[in-house]
């Protein structure tokens, strides 16, 4: 069951990237004009936002006996 539902979310996720070819883009950057340029940087934002939440969980971490006596 996991096995497909990865599939399918694999196949949803290349049929995405593969519609770049049949809708007209407007880039308002160079950059944009790269193929799979959304996903990419989707991907590398959210990868991003995972090692803030990271950094951040070390920072703000505090001991197991914070709140003993």
């Amino acid at each position: 069951m996991i096995r497909r539902l990865w599939a399918a979310f694999i196949a949803v996720l290349a049929l995405t990237v593969l519609a770049q070819f049949a809708v007209e883009m407007h880039p308002h950057f160079a950059i944009e004009r790269l193929f799979a340029f959304n996903a990419l940087y989707g991907f590398l934002a959210c990868a991003a936002l995972i090692l803030v939440a990271k950094a951040l969980g070390l920072l703000l971490k505090r001991k197991d006996d914070y709140y003993d006596d």
